[in-house]
């Protein structure tokens, strides 16, 4: 029997846990690895740099 007030640890498995598709535990991008983060304007070079890609590449 326990005093009231104290709380009694719980297992793991009384712990809910939420498995769907939404819950992101880490973002894909942090913002230091934007153009904002670096002090740049937005731009999108990926047209650029496909077009620029070296010949051993193709």
């Amino acid at each position: 029997m326990t005093e009231p007030g104290i709380r009694v640890p719980r297992g793991d498995d009384d712990r809910v846990v939420d498995l769907s598709e939404d819950f992101v535990v880490l973002p894909e991008q942090t913002t230091d690895d934007t153009d904002r983060g670096w002090g740049e304007r937005p731009s999108g070079s990926d047209d650029w740099l496909l077009a620029e890609r070296p010949p051993h590449w193709d």
